[in-house]
């Protein structure tokens, strides 16, 4: 692993593109694009933004095609799961706000935030690709160019674990913050849409 870790280091900004366009297809790799991407802003500072940008490129490459799966095979996968009426009121639920919790876990690097289940979400439901992409671009953009500062900064990737750790409860609230205020700005556009009508 230590030998494969190094050749991806070796590759530079394109290392870290490969890695997140793996990671992002669906193919398990629990933060490898986050810590690659530090420890490639700790060895390379000067590529740091070209890593970031490389990171958010590879996601959104990955994803796109994980999206277009989900979005032909995963209707008749969760349909499964959904027929019931608390399935209903799930689909129906994701349709209105779903963008909040594909945003969420897009931007902060929690493990109990599994991405791919929104993503996988988003596509079978048939969410507007566009809007899907954008809110995912928006999200990586602000986690990768976060996680590159970080580690220009810190300069070791045990000091940049030892930072997230220190911080995990920070990133919760913000979390929660953020779909708190995405929750009542739609509620807020609901309202003001019946009084429209």
């Amino acid at each position: 692993m230590k030998t494969f870790w190094a050749s991806l280091v070796a590759l530079g900004p394109w290392g870290v593109l490969i890695v997140s366009t793996i990671e992002s297809l669906g193919i398990p790799n629990p933060g490898g694009t986050d810590w690659l991407l530090v420890g490639m802003a700790i060895a390379r500072p000067d590529d740091a933004a070209l890593c970031a940008a490389m990171a958010v490129l590879g996601s959104l490459i990955g994803t796109a095609v994980f999206f277009d799966v989900m979005r032909k095979g995963g209707e008749k996968l969760l349909a499964k799961y959904t027929s019931s009426e608390r399935g209903g009121k799930f689909r129906a639920w994701f349709q209105k706000y779903g963008l909040a919790t594909v945003f969420i876990p897009a931007l902060v690097p929690l493990p109990f935030l599994p991405f791919k289940v929104f993503a996988a979400c988003a596509g079978a439901m048939g969410v507007p690709r566009w809007k899907f992409m954008g809110v995912l671009a928006l999200g990586r953009v602000v986690r990768y160019s976060a996680l590159a500062y970080l580690g220009v900064k810190l300069g070791t990737v045990d000091n940049s674990k030892a930072w997230i750790k220190a911080h995990t409860w920070h990133m919760v609230a913000l979390a929660v913050a953020i779909f708190l205020g995405f929750y009542i700005l739609a509620k807020i556009l609901d309202k003001e849409i019946i009084e429209q009508a």
